[in-house]
C-alpha cells in the first residue's frame, strides 16, 4: 500500500526532444532521478557516427548525454552513476582521459564499464547515466 501511494506521487517525464534511433526516450524523468538512455558518438545533426577512434566517440557520447541533460535542467554536476560500454576494452585508459574531463574532481560519479561484442551502429562506445536533482514544488 505504501509502495503504490510513493509511486502515484512520483511524477514521470519523458525528455523527447533529441533525435534517437530506436523506440526509447533520450531520458526519463520520476521524481528527482533522471535517467539517461545510452548515449553513442553519433552526430545529431547528421545522425552519422563522428568518426571510428575512441577519442571521438567518447567525446559525441559524452556531449550527447551533456545536451540531454541540459535539456533536463541538469549538468555533469547531478549526474551520480555512468555505466560504459565498450567494444575494446584495451581503449580503457583513451576512454578514461576524455570521460574525466566531464567532471569535476573529487565529485566524479560511480561508474561501471563493461567490455561488449557490439553496439549500435556498429560504435565503439555507448555511454548511459543516472542524475539527481530534486525538482521544485512548484
Amino acid at each position: 500500500m505504501v509502495q503504490q501511494e510513493l509511486s502515484r506521487a512520483t511524477e514521470v517525464t519523458y525528455i523527447t526532444d533529441a533525435q534517437v534511433i530506436g523506440p526509447y526516450s533520450p531520458a526519463v524523468r520520476a521524481g528527482n532521478f533522471l535517467f539517461v538512455s545510452g548515449q553513442i558518438g553519433l552526430d545529431r545533426e547528421t545522425m552519422r557516427l563522428v568518426g571510428d577512434d575512441i577519442e571521438s566517440q567518447t567525446r559525441q557520447a559524452l556531449k550527447n548525454l551533456m545536451d540531454i541533460l541540459a535539456k533536463a535542467g541538469c549538468d555533469s554536476s547531478h549526474v551520480i552513476q555512468c555505466t560504459v560500454f565498450m567494444k575494446d576494452i584495451n581503449d580503457f585508459q583513451k576512454m578514461n582521459l576524455i570521460y574525466g574531463g566531464y567532471f569535476a574532481e573529487g565529485t566524479f560519479p560511480a561508474r561501471t564499464t563493461v567490455g561488449v561484442s557490439n553496439l549500435p551502429r556498429n560504435a565503439i562506445v555507448e555511454i548511459a547515466a543516472i542524475a539527481y536533482k530534486e525538482v521544485s514544488d512548484e
